[in-house]
């Protein structure tokens, strides 16, 4: 997984640099997590609900190297793809089940999901991936006490904790710590674990409850492994120069 990994990165990268997108901050904070889901733990019956659109590089990369989506189409489409470049489009992409671009609208869809699985009697559970900036969000909070009064034990949350957000650092812009105290004061069973650590990933995924929601907080870097803008704010807003994106490349080609 870890190469896997790597190759994810390299795509991100040729994807951001080529069409002068941005937020390659936060694409490259959640690479770890989404291989983890989409290689090792989402099963058929899953459903993942990616609710910070801006990552959708990430996605797109993840994507493609699961053959879903082909990667020389996807490499031509990706900056006129409407809304590509800032979020998620599910008309247009293979394996995107829902479009999303501002902060705090996926988990009310994933618990809406999660929700009819329950009152269907259906297989299956439903992986949303949250940003920590979306914890400012007031639909955040709400989800979180609907979730647990209905006891969505099918439902696990994955938070990018990467302790960047928009206008500076999370705890800065509006203090969210102790986040586990929080979780866990909605009823939910809660985890933190380092967010690019594969063997943490999986003990946190084995280590779900069955009769409660799950929160698994990712403690992540902001651009990791793109030393110009790795743990800095500029990475959520700019595009790499060629000498970056040539130092980046050469970087993720030498490290083991």
């Amino acid at each position: 997984m870890k190469e896997i990994a790597k190759k994810i990165r390299r795509k991100v990268i040729e994807l951001l640099y080529r069409h002068r997108a941005c937020h390659l901050g936060s694409c490259m904070s959640c690479v770890e997590i989404l291989v983890a889901l989409y290689f090792k733990i989402m099963r058929p019956e899953d459903k993942f609900i990616m609710s910070p659109g801006w990552k959708a590089a990430a996605l797109y990369s993840v994507l493609s190297e699961k053959g879903i989506i082909k990667w020389k189409e996807l490499y031509k489409k990706y900056y006129q793809l409407e809304g590509g470049y800032w979020g998620l489009v599910h008309h247009t992409v293979p394996g995107v089940i829902a479009s999303f671009g501002s902060a705090g609208h996926g988990l009310p869809v994933a618990i809406g999901m999660a929700l009819a699985k329950k009152l269907k009697k259906e297989r299956g559970r439903i992986f949303c991936l949250l940003s920590d900036g979306e914890l400012d969000c007031g639909t955040t909070w709400e989800g979180a006490l609907f979730a647990s009064h209905h006891k969505l034990d099918n439902l696990i949350v994955i938070i990018d904790r990467n302790w960047w957000q928009a206008f500076g650092r999370t705890e800065e812009v509006l203090k969210l710590e102790p986040l586990e105290k929080k979780w866990e004061a909605f009823d939910w069973q809660t985890q933190r674990i380092n967010g690019h650590n594969f063997e943490e990933l999986k003990k946190a995924f084995k280590n779900l409850s069955n009769k409660k929601p799950d929160i698994i907080i990712c403690n992540t870097i902001k651009a990791k492994d793109c030393p110009p803008y790795e743990d800095k704010l500029e990475s959520h807003y700019y595009n790499l120069t060629k000498e970056q994106y040539e130092e980046t490349i050469k970087f993720l080609n030498q490290k083991r």
